[in-house]
């Protein structure tokens, strides 16, 4: 009997671990743990920690609580200008509410990116296809990804996904008409270089002709200005000497200096000697100064 009772304690402590291990539910921070009865769910843990369910009767399924990271299929978009892009991006989500995650897509991240895959295309078919590849070429600065993520909207909601961002690792030309454009746009930018070149050049004998007519206004002014004051000084000096030898004595001094002066440059070399005619105004004004 004490065996018997022994054994039946046994199977009871055994009972009860099993019960008790069937009805804990560990949640941890990174799991959303769905409590299922019958295939319904009738609570949901999101707070980590330990919690109880009932044993037997109630499934536990854990979903995702973590950012996650899903590569799309790259593919190849028209943009505005019917060109012609490969588009490779990623997108990053989450699962905001486990329980539609649970109903619309079976809980099944596979069947969550095939959903992410067809809205973010469509996302980004949608603002390529507005914008010339010019712009998308030189305007990778984050406005695009932004522009992409905005387009989607809260189109997801309904299966429980939050998307934070959509991302482009690749976004380039078809490698079979890549060359192509690229000379396109090497011709198109050396044209727009030329157009500044001759615009440049045009500019510079504006302002070349503008400066060359200034300058030679300005020396013209300066010459004539010259030849006044010149003038000016040569009338004063005439008026100085005309004050100066005004009287018949002065004036005779003043010939006789200058008839001095004009003898002295006839001098040169050693020859010392000059013949002048007796009614030269040099003879007579010396001859006339030694009566």
């Amino acid at each position: 009997m004490k065996k018997l009772k022994g054994t039946f304690a046994v199977l009871l402590l055994l009972a009860v671990v099993v019960i008790l291990g069937d009805s804990a539910v560990t949640t941890t921070a990174r799991e959303y743990k769905l409590i299922t009865q019958f295939g319904r769910v009738v609570d949901i843990k999101s707070d980590p920690g330990l919690s109880f369910k009932l044993p037997f009767v109630q499934k536990t399924q854990s979903i995702p609580k973590y950012k996650m990271i899903s590569d799309l299929i790259p593919s190849d978009i028209t943009t505005r200008d019917k060109k012609v892009m490969t588009v490779d991006s990623f997108v990053i989500w989450d699962i905001e509410d486990p329980l539609k995650y649970l109903t619309s897509l079976n809980a099944s991240r596979e069947k969550a990116e095939i959903r992410l895959g067809n809205v973010v295309y469509n996302s980004i078919k949608n603002v390529l296809s507005a914008t010339n590849q010019q712009d998308i070429i030189s305007g990778r600065d984050g406005k695009l990804a932004a522009a992409i993520t905005d387009n989607i909207g809260d189109v997801m909601d309904s299966y429980g996904i939050h998307i934070y961002s959509v991302e482009t690792k690749k976004l380039d030309l078809p490698d079979s008409n890549k060359e192509s454009v690229y000379q396109r746009m090497i011709s198109e930018r050396n044209n727009i270089a030329a157009g500044y070149t001759a615009d440049g050049n045009y500019q510079s004998s504006l302002i070349k002709n503008e400066t060359d007519r200034t300058v030679k206004e300005t020396i013209a002014r300066a010459e004539a200005e010259a030849e006044k004051i010149k003038a000016e000084g040569e009338a004063r000096y005439m008026q100085i000497l005309s004050e100066a030898y005004n009287d018949e004595s002065k004036a005779d001094f003043y010939n006789y200096v200058r008839s001095l002066d004009a003898l002295k440059k006839t001098l040169v070399g050693s020859n010392k000697t000059i013949i002048l005619d007796k009614d030269s105004e040099l003879a007579r004004v010396l001859i006339g100064n030694y009566q």
